[in-house]
């Protein structure tokens, strides 16, 4: 009886919530936020990667070409340092919106679980309808088969 009404009072609380109709907003989201979602959006793209690949190929052509005025000889020593730069920045923007994608992941898991147990207990609860509807039918069932039993013999002895 105790994990009847406890769980009554669950399923009071998710009809309340209604899970399936909440929108997955992980906190407020601030400037930063914001920014590594942007980052990762433009880095995560064949965009960045052709844009990237062809200022790569420019900046290569223009110093093995331009022999007399090359601002960065081979071994591209300056090319290095700024390709450097720009992974020890993108490594943690991406591992930030990893982080926040995450978290976002383990509402919607949550959300989905509470969808479910709902789901779970209004069915329990639809089984326990159905099963005192059956049983109110037999009885009801029984009563007329004995009414009609006590009838027939109450008029074999007349």
């Amino acid at each position: 009886m105790h994990k009847h009404l406890v769980e009554n009072e669950l399923l009071k609380k998710l009809r309340h919530s209604k899970p399936a109709h909440q929108k997955i907003d992980s906190k407020k989201t601030t400037v930063g936020m914001r920014v590594a979602d942007a980052v990762v959006a433009t880095v995560g793209s064949w965009r960045f990667i052709i844009i990237q690949s062809i200022l790569l190929i420019l900046w290569l052509a223009a110093n093995i070409f331009g022999w007399i005025k090359a601002w960065d000889p081979y071994p591209f020593i300056l090319l290095n340092l700024m390709l450097s730069f720009q992974a020890a920045y993108t490594a943690p923007i991406i591992m930030m919106a990893q982080n926040r994608q995450s978290e976002i992941d383990r509402m919607k898991a949550q959300q989905d679980y509470d969808v479910n147990l709902k789901a779970e207990l209004e069915i329990e609860l639809l089984h326990e309808k159905i099963d005192l509807m059956r049983d109110q039918e037999i009885a009801r069932l029984t009563r007329l088969v004995e009414e009609l039993g006590a009838a027939l013999i109450e008029k074999k002895s007349s």
